[in-house]
């Protein structure tokens, strides 16, 4: 169905769908406009350094889902998962111009991001994708540069910075949307429900997604397509000497429902106060009291 149409195209991991990449899919859907054209973004299935090296902890924003879910959104008229395999991390740039975007998806413009590079080693940059597509007969554009009104650029390492730094509200504002994860949930200890405060305990449904550091946050919870107020505790409940284990465990506002084995999606919306230990189970109940408050008046 596609192949008579001509592409305007831009290219790239796109971790998070952050406002910068948000900023260049708007450059890329005015280009296309004007070139009377349809607009298409590549994106990969996998993080090209993972491909490179089976060791590689990515600590991703999104999961794959997640990352489509967020450009289903930008209003791109067409979206490409490419599978990143050995193969093609090892194709140069002018290779990959020609027989991918020109040859496979007819491409005519090319969007380059403002420090985006691609092909083997990385070795080429914006003025050598424009030698070669004048080469191909393919109009290689560079995006603008995405600032934040304090003139910061972002990027999704500034993200996951924010995030293992515990200043999800900073983080949110750079995504454009609550950063979230997916958890099923497992058995827990059962302590929580004896104090009044029964939690469900997660087990994060991707190993690559970047988890935020211990502590007690502010957040969503999505089941059935309901929302719900939440806390959630991560890290090794130390009153209750948990050992090492990190928990992830979330108490649920006003639910009361066995949600074992069921996936549930957590938003969070701020880091309420670091995880500590209590000197008794009188005092972690009477701060766990305070931290539902504050979630409450959210």
């Amino acid at each position: 169905m596609h192949s008579e149409l001509n592409y305007v195209a831009t290219i790239g991991f796109f971790d998070g769908v952050h406002a910068g990449h948000r900023f260049l899919i708007e450059e890329l859907k005015s280009l296309a406009k004007a070139r009377n054209m349809q607009s298409l973004l590549i994106t990969f299935n996998i993080h090209p350094r993972k491909v490179l090296n089976s060791d590689y902890q990515p600590q991703l924003l999104n999961t794959l889902y997640e990352k489509i879910e967020q450009l289903e959104t930008t209003g791109v008229d067409r979206c490409v998962v490419m599978d990143f395999t050995l193969d093609l991390a090892q194709l140069p740039a002018f290779d990959f111009l020609k027989t991918v975007l020109k040859e496979q998806y007819k491409v005519i413009t090319l969007l380059v991001g403002h420090d985006h590079r691609f092909g083997h080693s990385r070795a080429d940059g914006f003025l050598e994708y424009k030698q070669y597509g004048e080469m191909l007969g393919m109009e290689v554009v560079q995006a603008g540069r995405y600032k934040t009104p304090e003139d910061r650029h972002v990027s999704s390492s500034d993200i996951r910075l924010a995030i293992s730094q515990g200043d999800i509200v900073h983080a949110n504002k750079l995504l454009t949307y609550p950063y979230s994860f997916q958890g099923k949930v497992i058995d827990g200890f059962r302590v929580g429900r004896k104090i009044g405060f029964p939690t469900a305990n997660l087990q994060a449904l991707d190993s690559d997604k970047l988890i935020p550091p211990f502590g007690v946050y502010a957040v969503r919870v999505y089941h059935n397509e309901i929302v719900y107020k939440g806390m959630m505790n991560i890290g090794t409940r130390p009153t209750l000497n948990n050992s090492y284990h990190t928990s992830l465990e979330v108490h649920i506002l006003k639910f009361d429902q066995d949600i074992y084995n069921q996936t549930i999606k957590v938003e969070f919306l701020e880091k309420i106060r670091d995880e500590r230990k209590f000197n008794s189970l009188d005092e972690l109940v009477d701060q766990l009291k305070k931290d539902r408050g504050v979630v409450d008046s959210l």
